[in-house]
């Protein structure tokens, strides 16, 4: 059975590294494991030594047993509509500009297709396990309502009364009836918005079937995955941090990370080494007093946090440049604090429940 991770949280708090390095530990432990990238920014190639990621997983050969894919939007929906649609319908739809616009631009469609490619990865059972970065767009949110949302958009009553119940009758009376009325208008707009519209809506209105059963499915592989939510103690992703664990649609995280955490240590008065001259000593003096401060203020927003929702809470320590290799963010995750890694990455054991500290 292949186990299924997804890393989310805020934009820019690491969750792209973070994920990378877990399929780093994942197949370091001689698991199959592929990282799946959502994000646009393209950075997760570059983590992981490659030139380029495609739709189609690609092998990392400097560790056996890695692979990575990055989503490409527009082809996975014309896979969706290939799948769900008659024939007739698929080929309009890949023509129609609102598709087009629709699969590339929109968050909530690019989440729904990245819920389905991860899907189709589970289901092929080839991984061990399969680690997925999630978009910024809605703080990750949005990767857990695509699938109800695609439903909602599909069969919802604005497009159902525009479309018709029945589609084949509502498909023909619209080639005799509206059709020449909208060519005969968008004629004089000097264009074929309108016709295009109808088309679209009508197409679009065939693959609700298919969608909706499929869409079940992708929500029961987000419900038996395991969530780690990724965040810093800076006031904005912590906030969305909150959401998950507040936000009934999202299964409860298992842990959270806070990202980019500074050494305990620093909290500790330091003694400023001879030498300099006494305005020299002051700044550095005043230095230390800042880095102490903040360190505190992490130490207690991450307690905070830890008392109000019980969460098991890692820590990944802040590093001076980001890991650009495979040892290093293989040693990024590993000297992280609160993982249990194995417990995360392989499951709990038979007839042990998952540990989630008090």
């Amino acid at each position: 059975m292949t186990r299924a991770i997804i890393v989310t949280g805020a934009g820019g708090v690491g969750k792209t590294t973070i994920s990378a390095g877990l399929a780093v530990a994942a197949a370091s432990r001689k698991m199959r494991a592929l990282v799946l990238t959502v994000d646009p920014a393209r950075r997760l190639a570059g983590a992981l030594g490659l030139e380029d990621l495609g739709n189609e997983p690609t092998e990392v050969t400097a560790l056996p047993g890695l692979d990575a894919a990055m989503l490409d939007a527009a082809a996975s929906w014309e896979a969706i509509i290939d799948r769900h649609a008659p024939a007739d319908a698929a080929a309009r739809l890949h023509d129609n500009p609102f598709f087009r616009a629709i699969a590339d631009r929109f968050p909530a469609t690019q989440s729904y297709a990245a819920g389905e490619q991860m899907s189709a990865y589970i289901e092929s059972r080839f991984w061990d396990i399969v680690i997925i970065d999630t978009p910024p767009a809605g703080g990750g949110i949005e990767f857990y309502s695509a699938p109800r949302r695609m439903r909602d958009l599909v069969g919802g009553k604005l497009l159902r009364w525009l479309t018709g119940a029945g589609l084949p009758g509502r498909r023909t009376l619209y080639r005799i009836t509206a059709r020449p009325v909208l060519r005969f208008t968008d004629t004089i707009l000097g264009g074929q918005l309108l016709e295009q519209v109808a088309e679209f809506l009508l197409d679009l209105r065939t693959i609700y079937d298919g969608l909706s059963a499929r869409a079940h499915t992708v929500e029961g592989h987000l419900a038996e995955a395991e969530t780690v939510v990724v965040t810093t103690t800076d006031p904005t992703p912590i906030r969305e941090a909150h959401r998950f664990f507040t936000d009934e649609s999202v299964p409860t995280p298992t842990r959270l990370v806070f990202n980019r955490t500074l050494p305990s240590d620093w909290a500790h008065r330091h003694p400023v080494p001879d030498g300099p001259d006494e305005e020299t000593r002051r700044i550095l003096r005043d230095n230390l007093e800042r880095w102490g401060t903040e360190v505190r203020r992490q130490a207690d927003a991450r307690s905070e946090f830890a008392g109000q929702f019980g969460a098991r809470i890692v820590t990944v320590p802040w590093l001076a440049e980001a890991p650009t290799d495979l040892t290093a963010l293989g040693t990024m995750i590993e000297s992280a604090e609160g993982w249990d890694l194995d417990g995360l990455l392989q499951g709990p054991e038979p007839g042990r429940q998952p540990a989630i500290d008090p």
